[in-house]
């Protein structure tokens, strides 16, 4: 029996729309990472963009488990001598662009190099509720019914 190999021309990409309110980051970028590469898809093939696209509302709503909002850096350097800059996960969250948590989360988990870039740039994220994707008609995913562990009530 061959190994079977997608071309793109086979691939049938959907949307996506995931309410991120109170879901805990790390379980939801797994999974949102998993939609845009295409692994949950029987065709998966790693060298073709056989994923979907994934619309994030609700992204400033996300939670953090443990003394991660306090406790967590980020790190960035500015390319001069001397100029990491630094800022806590708490500050990001409370700031003017909270979607950047999740944004980041999900570019991690993503392979690095042009399909990797590929791949991200299928990803829409929206720290409020409403999107500009509506003539896509996406399809709602209830990451919270997944599993217990996703949500957090407090």
């Amino acid at each position: 029996m061959k190994t079977y190999s997608a071309k793109p021309s086979e691939v049938e990409k959907q949307w996506i729309l995931i309410d991120a309110s109170d879901l805990v980051v790390g379980r939801l970028a797994s999974l949102i990472a998993m939609r845009l590469r295409g692994k949950h898809k029987p065709m998966f093939t790693p060298h073709i963009d056989c994923g979907d696209h994934v619309v994030v509302v609700n992204a400033g709503k996300v939670t953090l488990t443990g003394k991660k909002k306090a406790d967590k850096i980020y790190y960035r350097h500015t390319g001069y001598p001397g100029g990491i800059k630094s800022v806590k996960a708490g500050h990001i969250l409370e700031g003017k662009h909270p979607e950047r948590i999740l944004l980041k989360a999900v570019e991690r988990m993503l392979p690095r190099g042009p399909m990797g870039r590929k791949q991200f740039s299928n990803l829409r994220v929206y720290a409020g509720g409403e999107h500009p994707h509506q003539a896509q008609e996406p399809t709602a995913l209830d990451v919270a019914s997944l599993n217990t562990k996703n949500k957090r009530s407090a």
